[in-house]
C-alpha cells in the first residue's frame, strides 16, 4: 500500500510505493498557526492518520467544496473577490482520521472531527509557507494526481 507522509517544517508532502520509495513530493501548505492537535487551535495535528474518506471524484478543477459537499461553483478570482475570508476548499478531499487515541484520536484531539483534509486549494494560494487553518492545502493539479494513487485506509503521518 503506499503512504503518505507531511512535513510541517518543510511543507512537503512525499508520496512512497508499496516498495518504499519516495515517488512524488510536493509543497504543500500547512497550519498558519503551527503543529497542534486541540479542537479550536486551528492547528495542524500531527501523528499517524488515515485516509478515511476521498470526496470529489470526477469533480472538474476549482470545483468547490462547503462541508465536503460541491457547491456548484467555480472558483475565479471573481468568486474568490465576491467572498474574500471564504476559506477555499476545491477540487478533491482527503479527509484523515487520526490512529493515536489522546493524541490525535477521539475527545478535544480527533482529527476527524475537527475537519481535517488534504486538499485542492486557489492557483493562488501560496505553497511551501503555512497559511492554512488546520489542513493541508495543495495545488489543484497536485491533489488529483493525489488522489488518483491512494486509496480510503492509505497511511498518512504528519511530522513536525
Amino acid at each position: 500500500m503506499p503512504r503518505i507522509e507531511i512535513s510541517i517544517p518543510e511543507q512537503t508532502l512525499a508520496l512512497f510505493d508499496e516498495r518504499g520509495e519516495c515517488v512524488r513530493r510536493c509543497a504543500v501548505s500547512t497550519s498558519r498557526n503551527g503543529a497542534g492537535e486541540q479542537s479550536g487551535s486551528f492547528c495542524t495535528p500531527r501523528g499517524r492518520h488515515l485516509i478515511r474518506a476521498r470526496i470529489g471524484a470526477g469533480q472538474p478543477l476549482n470545483t468547490v467544496f462547503v462541508r465536503r459537499r460541491p457547491t456548484g461553483e467555480t472558483w475565479s478570482p471573481g468568486l474568490a473577490a465576491q467572498f474574500p475570508d471564504r476559506d477555499w476548499i476545491l477540487t478533491r478531499i482527503l479527509w484523515l482520521s487520526g490512529c493515536e487515541p489522546g493524541f490525535n484520536r477521539l475527545g478535544t484531539v480527533d482529527s476527524m472531527r475537527r475537519f481535517i483534509y488534504i486538499h485542492g486549494s486557489p492557483d493562488t494560494a501560496e505553497m511551501g509557507r503555512p497559511g492554512s487553518i488546520g489542513c493541508i492545502r495543495m495545488r489543484n493539479a497536485d491533489i488529483v494526481e493525489l488522489f488518483d494513487r491512494v486509496g480510503a485506509g492509505t497511511p498518512v503521518l504528519i511530522t513536525g
